[in-house]
């Protein structure tokens, strides 16, 4: 087997959260009522906001118990967000304007970030919400973009995307943490630190004990000091100009998984299409987050691809599982030996019981590996074997994604995405 080294990566741990992050003493203190009460949160986006960030945030929240609203600033609920990914939102902001929260978290992306800032009904309610000496926060461009222009960062440590940290030196003290908090604000760097982000949210909404429990089952990597390694068996060619992948998604998906794949391979310049297996484009992810497809599964399945790939989700692989139109397509590009995958739940619950890992290895979501034939490779994060690649969970999505990448575009393009999505530091 050959392990791939794609990145090394800056420290962190994730099992300590708290010794990650440099702060000051955060003067919310975590008491036992606060972690079993009911925490409300508010994301708000708009056109050109980051998904991956909006949506990890929410999702990562979600799994913690807390009630999110993922709030429009548009005119529509529906946000068009960078690299083509479609979202609906669950209220429009003005519907906002007279609830408390509990948390506020702004994704950045732009012109996402920008929009947000010129939103003045959402200035006021983070700015009401601030007075109150409530929790706020933001990642990537939104620290300098937004809550810097609001002036809500004055006097406190923080950080942002790298090319904004000169705007963002004007209105608070930079510094370059991958996740800082000073007092009730925390900001992040970019996608790549946004399910570190969200769990130090959790921890901050809930206790360190609630963080721990949401993280684990994320499968996020234990230390970003180590190589993220994608292992390899038989390897063959996957080159090609421009490929065609083909993304499925269906009520139930993980909406992380399917979010950052789509992002990620967008970013290096592949062809993607999202089709719905449902009777219409828009699902409901499994955390809730309600997203919109490019075609219906019925359009998509007419048209070959150079690489389908499945996302996890309970009731996303159940659904999968039970299309037929789906299952002919993914026995189709093993036959003709063309690229094919899944995450999480969809190899143990697609691929398994339809014959598609016969002879081969793979890896799924730890609770699922027992569904496997053959374990060998379970332990893997991302396992490539010949025209097969699968992997874990929602914390092994980028890995996966940045895997495919190589495999497509070379190691070189990889790091470089790496890099630009703050996933790596080389």
């Amino acid at each position: 087997m050959a392990l791939r080294h794609l990145t090394s990566l800056s420290p962190v741990t994730l099992c300590s959260l708290r010794r990650r992050f440099t702060h000051k003493p955060f003067s919310l203190s975590v008491s036992a009522s606060m972690a079993s009460s009911f925490r409300k949160a508010l994301v708000p986006i708009a056109n050109g906001t980051e998904p991956m960030e909006a949506v990890i945030t929410s999702d990562v929240l979600r799994r913690a118990g807390a009630d999110v609203t993922v709030a429009s600033v548009e005119n529509q609920l529906q946000v068009d967000a960078c690299h083509g990914v479609k979202i609906l939102a669950d209220a429009l902001i003005s519907d906002c304007a007279d609830t408390g929260f509990d948390l506020i978290s702004l994704p950045g992306g732009m012109p996402g970030a920008a929009t947000l800032r010129d939103c003045g009904i959402l200035e006021s309610i983070v700015k009401m919400h601030a007075a109150d000496g409530r929790l706020y926060a933001a990642i990537c461009a939104a620290p300098a973009v937004a809550l810097g222009s609001w002036g809500l960062l004055k006097g406190l440590k923080a950080t942002c995307y790298p090319s904004f940290m000169e705007q963002l030196s004007s209105t608070a003290t930079t510094v370059e943490s991958r996740v800082q908090q000073d007092g009730k604000v925390v900001t992040s760097r970019g996608p790549g630190t946004a399910m570190e982000f969200s769990v130090s949210l959790v921890e901050q909404l809930y206790g360190k004990e609630k963080a721990d429990e949401v993280s684990g089952p994320l499968v996020m990597r234990s230390n970003l000091e180590d190589k993220f390694i994608m292992a390899e068996l038989n390897p063959m060619d996957w080159k090609c100009d421009n490929p065609q992948i083909l993304v499925p998604i269906a009520n139930g998906t993980e909406e992380m998984e399917a979010v950052i794949i789509i992002d990620v391979l967008r970013r290096a310049k592949a062809k993607v299409v999202v089709a719905s297996v449902e009777d219409k484009l828009e699902i409901v992810a499994s955390r809730k987050v309600e997203l919109v497809a490019d075609v219906l599964l019925d359009e998509a399945v007419k048209h070959s691809y150079d690489l389908v790939v499945l996302p996890g989700g309970l009731g996303g692989a159940k659904a999968f599982a039970s299309s037929e139109k789906l299952v002919n397509l993914l026995k189709k590009q093993r036959e003709s030996n063309k690229p094919y995958g899944a995450i999480c739940a969809s190899p143990a619950l697609v691929l398994e019981p339809h014959g598609l890992l016969k002879g081969k290895k793979a890896t799924a979501f730890p609770a699922m590996c027992s569904k496997l034939s053959d374990q060998s490779g379970v332990e893997n994060r991302v396992l490539v074997d010949g025209n097969l690649i699968t992997s874990r969970g929602p914390g092994t999505s980028m890995e996966f994604a940045l895997a495919i990448v190589e495999k497509f575009f070379g190691h070189g393009k990889a790091q470089e995405l790496a890099k630009v999505m703050l996933f790596s530091s080389q």
